[in-house]
């Protein structure tokens, strides 16, 4: 029934060791095999989602950034790119500062911090890149304000992130969609960057109606995609705000959810007949 899959990436399509089990591999390579295509939708810099693409051997866009850069896996063709604004990001680097929090800027695929400290450890070790430590954000973006940021993360414990989340939305309001990946990472991107509108770019480029497509998540950044794809999918480690609007529950990240949920309603002899897969 589906022919066009969205997958976020950590704590969905990677296990808790931040790798891809054979499973959902074999099942992924199955349905690009039967003329399905599959793509990554993540949080992640494109840099770090990459990797993933090429061991999985992905040639379609790429959703990352939570939607606001869509980019091709092989060529590196932006298709869609919409960086928070500079004047809102000023306003984000001065009430992180205010704060005392730990703020990452990225920046043309680069991670821009204030200094290297235990919360840069902590994200450079999940995403797998290097960092760019250039003193105090504010006069920075000021001394090159041609340099726009894509998105930006605050890192902080689970309880901050939860407050923040609900006085950054009510201090920002329109100007920036503010949303969590992993419960320590606060999310800040533009407010027409998201998930379920990436799918839905994506879709139309490929002439494939919505209704034929599916999306697979776990956190709140993957709510807009869920609700967005023909059937929403969220694995058993999922957010039960997440778990709430999908229309399936599959295993756990640990445990391959991702190949089930392509087993069941891509591979499977009556996914294969609604699909017109032979």
């Amino acid at each position: 029934m589906y022919r066009f899959v969205a997958i976020d990436i950590d704590d969905t399509l990677i296990n808790n060791e931040l790798d891809i089990t054979e499973a959902n591999k074999e099942s992924i390579k199955a349905a690009i095999n039967h003329g399905v295509l599959v793509t990554l939708a993540t949080g992640r810099m494109f840099k770090s989602a990459l990797p993933y693409a090429k061991e999985l051997g992905l040639d379609l866009p790429l959703i990352t950034y939570h939607g606001a850069l869509i980019k091709t896996a092989v060529k590196g063709e932006v298709l869609y790119h919409k960086p928070v604004p500079l004047e809102t990001t000023l306003q984000v680097v001065r009430l992180a500062k205010e704060k005392e929090l730990h703020l990452n800027l990225y920046i043309d695929d680069e991670l821009i911090v204030e200094e290297e400290n235990k919360y840069t450890d902590y994200y450079t070790k999940i995403a797998g890149v290097s960092l760019n430590p250039v003193g105090d954000l504010e006069n920075y973006l000021k001394q090159y304000p041609h340099k726009i940021p894509t998105k930006l993360t605050v890192v902080a414990s689970e309880q901050m992130v939860k407050r923040l989340n609900y006085e950054f939305n009510q201090f920002f309001g329109q100007d920036l969609l503010v949303t969590e990946s992993k419960s320590d990472f606060l999310e800040l991107t533009h407010p027409e960057a998201n998930k379920g509108d990436a799918v839905a770019k994506l879709a139309e480029i490929y002439n494939i109606p919505q209704s034929k497509t599916m999306a697979i998540g776990d956190s709140l950044n993957d709510i807009s995609m869920i609700k967005t794809a023909g059937m929403g999918v969220a694995v058993e480690n999922a957010r039960s705000k997440v778990k709430d609007v999908a229309d399936t529950i599959v295993s756990a990240n640990d445990e391959s959810g991702v190949s089930e949920a392509i087993e069941r309603f891509v591979l499977s002899d009556s996914g294969r007949e609604m699909n017109g897969i032979n």
